[in-house]
Protein backbone atom coordinates (compact mmCIF):
# COMPACT_ATOMS: atom_id res chain seq x y z
CA UNK A 1 0.00 0.00 0.00
CA UNK A 2 1.44 3.41 -0.93
CA UNK A 3 2.16 5.74 1.97
CA UNK A 4 -0.38 8.50 2.42
CA UNK A 5 0.69 12.12 2.09
CA UNK A 6 0.19 12.62 5.82
CA UNK A 7 2.82 10.04 6.79
CA UNK A 8 5.75 11.46 4.83
CA UNK A 9 7.31 14.84 4.17
CA UNK A 10 5.05 17.21 2.31
CA UNK A 11 7.92 18.06 -0.06
CA UNK A 12 7.73 14.58 -1.57
CA UNK A 13 6.10 14.25 -4.99
CA UNK A 14 3.75 11.34 -5.54
CA UNK A 15 3.82 9.93 -9.08
CA UNK A 16 1.78 7.12 -10.61
CA UNK A 17 2.95 5.16 -13.65
CA UNK A 18 0.38 3.57 -15.96
CA UNK A 19 1.89 1.59 -18.80
CA UNK A 20 1.03 -0.70 -21.70
CA UNK A 21 -2.75 -0.30 -21.64
CA UNK A 22 -3.07 -1.55 -25.27
CA UNK A 23 -6.48 0.00 -25.91
CA UNK A 24 -8.46 -0.50 -29.11
CA UNK A 25 -10.68 1.80 -31.11
CA UNK A 26 -13.53 -0.71 -30.82
CA UNK A 27 -14.90 -1.85 -27.48
CA UNK A 28 -15.46 -5.29 -29.03
CA UNK A 29 -11.74 -5.97 -29.48
CA UNK A 30 -9.72 -7.69 -26.78
CA UNK A 31 -6.04 -8.46 -26.29
CA UNK A 32 -5.48 -12.20 -25.79
CA UNK A 33 -9.07 -12.45 -24.58
CA UNK A 34 -8.75 -9.58 -22.10
CA UNK A 35 -10.82 -6.38 -22.12
CA UNK A 36 -8.02 -3.82 -21.89
CA UNK A 37 -10.24 -0.79 -21.26
CA UNK A 38 -12.02 -2.54 -18.39
CA UNK A 39 -8.70 -3.57 -16.84
CA UNK A 40 -7.30 -0.03 -17.17
CA UNK A 41 -10.36 1.41 -15.45
CA UNK A 42 -10.12 -1.19 -12.68
CA UNK A 43 -6.47 -0.25 -12.10
CA UNK A 44 -7.44 3.43 -11.97
CA UNK A 45 -10.22 2.63 -9.51
CA UNK A 46 -7.67 0.92 -7.28
CA UNK A 47 -5.07 3.68 -7.43
CA UNK A 48 -7.72 6.30 -6.62
CA UNK A 49 -8.38 4.39 -3.40
CA UNK A 50 -4.70 3.93 -2.56
CA UNK A 51 -2.76 7.03 -3.60
CA UNK A 52 -3.68 10.47 -2.29
CA UNK A 53 -2.82 12.97 -3.47
CA UNK A 54 -1.51 12.10 -6.92
CA UNK A 55 0.79 14.85 -8.20
CA UNK A 56 1.56 13.41 -11.62
CA UNK A 57 0.57 10.50 -13.89
CA UNK A 58 3.14 9.10 -16.33
CA UNK A 59 1.93 6.90 -19.19
CA UNK A 60 4.98 5.14 -20.59
CA UNK A 61 3.87 3.84 -23.95
CA UNK A 62 1.75 1.29 -25.76
CA UNK A 63 -1.24 3.41 -24.88
CA UNK A 64 -3.03 1.66 -27.73
CA UNK A 65 -2.75 -1.63 -29.55
CA UNK A 66 -4.02 -0.33 -32.88
CA UNK A 67 -2.81 3.30 -32.93
CA UNK A 68 -6.28 4.62 -33.72
CA UNK A 69 -7.57 7.99 -32.49
CA UNK A 70 -10.66 6.57 -30.70
CA UNK A 71 -8.35 4.33 -28.67
CA UNK A 72 -6.34 7.35 -27.52
CA UNK A 73 -9.56 9.14 -26.64
CA UNK A 74 -10.57 6.15 -24.50
CA UNK A 75 -7.31 6.47 -22.58
CA UNK A 76 -7.72 10.22 -22.12
CA UNK A 77 -11.23 9.74 -20.76
CA UNK A 78 -10.08 7.02 -18.37
CA UNK A 79 -7.05 8.86 -16.99
CA UNK A 80 -9.07 12.09 -16.61
CA UNK A 81 -10.59 10.47 -13.54
CA UNK A 82 -7.24 10.92 -11.76
CA UNK A 83 -7.06 14.49 -10.36
CA UNK A 84 -3.54 15.16 -11.61
CA UNK A 85 -1.78 16.16 -14.84
CA UNK A 86 -0.84 13.29 -17.14
CA UNK A 87 2.01 13.17 -19.64
CA UNK A 88 2.65 10.36 -22.11
CA UNK A 89 5.26 8.88 -24.42
CA UNK A 90 4.71 6.43 -27.29
CA UNK A 91 5.56 2.76 -27.43
CA UNK A 92 6.07 0.39 -30.34
CA UNK A 93 2.34 -0.30 -30.71
CA UNK A 94 1.48 3.39 -30.85
CA UNK A 95 1.21 5.68 -33.85
CA UNK A 96 3.67 8.24 -32.53
CA UNK A 97 2.71 10.95 -35.02
CA UNK A 98 -1.00 10.61 -34.33
CA UNK A 99 -0.35 10.39 -30.61
CA UNK A 100 1.73 13.55 -30.81
CA UNK A 101 -1.08 15.44 -32.54
CA UNK A 102 -3.66 14.27 -30.01
CA UNK A 103 -1.33 14.94 -27.12
CA UNK A 104 -0.71 18.47 -28.36
CA UNK A 105 -4.45 19.18 -28.26
CA UNK A 106 -4.86 17.71 -24.79
CA UNK A 107 -1.65 18.92 -23.14
CA UNK A 108 -0.16 15.43 -22.78
CA UNK A 109 3.17 16.06 -24.53
CA UNK A 110 6.16 17.31 -22.59
CA UNK A 111 9.90 17.00 -23.15
CA UNK A 112 10.33 17.23 -19.41
CA UNK A 113 8.40 18.46 -16.39
CA UNK A 114 9.77 20.08 -13.24
CA UNK A 115 7.93 19.16 -10.07
CA UNK A 116 9.25 19.83 -6.58
CA UNK A 117 12.97 19.06 -6.39
CA UNK A 118 12.80 16.84 -9.47
CA UNK A 119 13.00 17.06 -13.25
CA UNK A 120 11.21 14.22 -15.06
CA UNK A 121 12.45 13.69 -18.62
CA UNK A 122 10.19 11.99 -21.17
CA UNK A 123 11.96 10.30 -24.09
CA UNK A 124 10.43 8.73 -27.20
CA UNK A 125 12.21 5.43 -27.89
CA UNK A 126 9.66 4.24 -30.47
CA UNK A 127 10.70 3.50 -34.06
CA UNK A 128 8.03 3.28 -36.79
CA UNK A 129 7.62 -0.30 -37.91
CA UNK A 130 9.92 -1.71 -35.22
CA UNK A 131 9.20 -3.54 -31.98
CA UNK A 132 12.68 -2.70 -30.65
CA UNK A 133 13.49 0.81 -29.53
CA UNK A 134 16.06 3.48 -30.36
CA UNK A 135 16.78 6.96 -29.06
CA UNK A 136 17.49 9.05 -32.15
CA UNK A 137 19.71 12.10 -32.20
CA UNK A 138 16.80 14.44 -31.41
CA UNK A 139 15.89 12.44 -28.33
CA UNK A 140 19.49 12.30 -27.12
CA UNK A 141 19.72 16.05 -27.65
CA UNK A 142 16.51 16.44 -25.62
CA UNK A 143 18.12 14.48 -22.81
CA UNK A 144 21.32 16.52 -23.00
CA UNK A 145 19.32 19.77 -22.86
CA UNK A 146 17.24 18.53 -19.96
CA UNK A 147 20.32 17.54 -17.97
CA UNK A 148 22.16 20.76 -18.81
CA UNK A 149 19.29 22.86 -17.46
CA UNK A 150 18.33 20.74 -14.46
CA UNK A 151 20.41 22.76 -12.02
CA UNK A 152 20.30 21.20 -8.55
CA UNK A 153 17.21 19.14 -9.31
CA UNK A 154 17.26 15.37 -9.16
CA UNK A 155 16.28 13.65 -12.39
CA UNK A 156 14.08 10.74 -13.42
CA UNK A 157 14.29 9.58 -17.04
CA UNK A 158 11.31 7.81 -18.62
CA UNK A 159 11.13 5.83 -21.86
CA UNK A 160 9.19 2.86 -23.21
CA UNK A 161 11.84 0.26 -24.03
CA UNK A 162 14.03 -1.60 -21.56
CA UNK A 163 17.67 -0.44 -21.62
CA UNK A 164 19.04 -3.46 -19.71
CA UNK A 165 18.63 -7.24 -20.02
CA UNK A 166 15.60 -8.53 -18.11
CA UNK A 167 16.25 -12.29 -18.17
CA UNK A 168 13.66 -13.14 -20.86
CA UNK A 169 15.41 -14.37 -23.99
CA UNK A 170 12.61 -13.50 -26.39
CA UNK A 171 12.54 -9.88 -25.22
CA UNK A 172 16.27 -9.19 -25.30
CA UNK A 173 16.33 -8.18 -29.00
CA UNK A 174 13.26 -5.99 -28.42
CA UNK A 175 14.76 -3.49 -26.00
CA UNK A 176 16.63 -0.23 -26.53
CA UNK A 177 19.31 -0.89 -29.14
CA UNK A 178 21.51 2.11 -28.26
CA UNK A 179 21.38 1.74 -24.50
CA UNK A 180 25.11 2.47 -24.30
CA UNK A 181 24.50 6.03 -25.54
CA UNK A 182 21.86 6.47 -22.85
CA UNK A 183 23.98 5.17 -20.00
CA UNK A 184 27.05 7.14 -21.07
CA UNK A 185 25.03 10.20 -20.11
CA UNK A 186 23.21 8.85 -17.09
CA UNK A 187 26.10 7.04 -15.40
CA UNK A 188 28.11 10.25 -15.49
CA UNK A 189 25.45 12.39 -13.80
CA UNK A 190 24.74 11.64 -10.12
CA UNK A 191 21.64 13.85 -10.20
CA UNK A 192 19.90 11.15 -12.22
CA UNK A 193 18.36 8.80 -9.69
CA UNK A 194 15.70 6.83 -11.61
CA UNK A 195 15.22 5.29 -15.05
CA UNK A 196 11.59 4.19 -15.53
CA UNK A 197 10.11 2.23 -18.43
CA UNK A 198 7.26 -0.03 -19.59
CA UNK A 199 7.23 -2.51 -22.52
CA UNK A 200 8.10 -5.65 -20.56
CA UNK A 201 4.71 -6.14 -18.82
CA UNK A 202 6.39 -7.14 -15.55
CA UNK A 203 8.05 -5.44 -12.58
CA UNK A 204 11.79 -4.90 -12.30
CA UNK A 205 13.75 -3.07 -9.61
CA UNK A 206 17.55 -2.98 -9.88
CA UNK A 207 20.34 -0.69 -8.79
CA UNK A 208 23.07 0.47 -11.17
CA UNK A 209 25.39 2.76 -9.25
CA UNK A 210 23.33 5.85 -8.42
CA UNK A 211 20.57 4.77 -10.85
CA UNK A 212 17.42 2.97 -9.72
CA UNK A 213 16.17 0.94 -12.70
CA UNK A 214 12.42 0.38 -12.62
CA UNK A 215 9.89 -1.34 -14.86
CA UNK A 216 6.26 -2.03 -14.13
CA UNK A 217 3.31 -4.31 -14.80
CA UNK A 218 0.94 -3.59 -17.63
CA UNK A 219 -2.58 -2.41 -16.88
CA UNK A 220 -3.69 -5.45 -18.93
CA UNK A 221 -1.82 -8.66 -19.91
CA UNK A 222 1.28 -9.68 -17.91
CA UNK A 223 4.34 -11.41 -19.38
CA UNK A 224 5.95 -14.35 -17.61
CA UNK A 225 9.19 -13.48 -15.84
CA UNK A 226 12.33 -15.22 -17.12
CA UNK A 227 10.66 -16.87 -20.10
CA UNK A 228 12.68 -18.04 -23.08
CA UNK A 229 9.71 -17.63 -25.44
CA UNK A 230 6.62 -15.46 -25.36
CA UNK A 231 4.43 -16.46 -22.42
CA UNK A 232 1.78 -14.73 -20.35
CA UNK A 233 1.55 -14.77 -16.58
CA UNK A 234 -1.33 -15.29 -14.15
CA UNK A 235 -0.45 -12.14 -12.21
CA UNK A 236 -3.19 -9.49 -12.37
CA UNK A 237 -2.77 -6.03 -13.89
CA UNK A 238 -1.31 -3.21 -11.84
CA UNK A 239 0.51 0.10 -11.65
CA UNK A 240 3.57 1.58 -9.97
CA UNK A 241 3.60 4.43 -7.45
CA UNK A 242 6.68 6.49 -6.67
CA UNK A 243 7.35 9.07 -3.99
CA UNK A 244 10.19 11.38 -5.02
CA UNK A 245 11.68 13.08 -1.99
CA UNK A 246 13.41 16.43 -1.88
CA UNK A 247 16.68 14.79 -0.79
CA UNK A 248 16.78 12.58 -3.89
CA UNK A 249 15.58 9.39 -2.22
CA UNK A 250 12.79 7.35 -3.78
CA UNK A 251 10.08 5.14 -2.36
CA UNK A 252 8.31 2.93 -4.86
CA UNK A 253 6.32 -0.27 -5.19
CA UNK A 254 3.90 -2.02 -7.51
CA UNK A 255 0.23 -2.41 -6.65
CA UNK A 256 -1.88 -5.05 -8.41
CA UNK A 257 -5.53 -5.89 -8.68
CA UNK A 258 -6.73 -8.92 -6.68
CA UNK A 259 -5.58 -12.34 -7.83
CA UNK A 260 -7.67 -13.81 -10.62
CA UNK A 261 -8.68 -10.47 -12.13
CA UNK A 262 -8.36 -9.85 -15.86
CA UNK A 263 -6.37 -12.89 -16.91
CA UNK A 264 -5.67 -13.65 -20.59
CA UNK A 265 -7.55 -16.55 -22.17
CA UNK A 266 -5.90 -19.94 -21.92
CA UNK A 267 -3.79 -20.60 -25.00
CA UNK A 268 -4.38 -17.12 -26.39
CA UNK A 269 -1.75 -15.89 -28.82
CA UNK A 270 -1.24 -13.15 -31.38
CA UNK A 271 0.22 -10.36 -29.27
Amino acid sequence: MPPSATTTATAAIQVVQLTDSHLYASSAQQLLGLDTLASLNAVIDQLLGEVAPVDLVLATGDITQDGEEPAYQRFIEAVARVPAPCYWIPGNHDDAARMGDIGERHGLNRAWVDVGAWRIVLLDSSVPGSVAGHLNDDQLARLDEALAGAGERYVMVCLHHHPVPIGSAWMEPLGLDNHAQLFTRLDADPRVRVVLWGHIHQPLDQQRGHLRLLASPSTCVQFAVGSADFATDAQPPGYRWLRLHADGTVETAVSRLPDGCFLPADGASGY
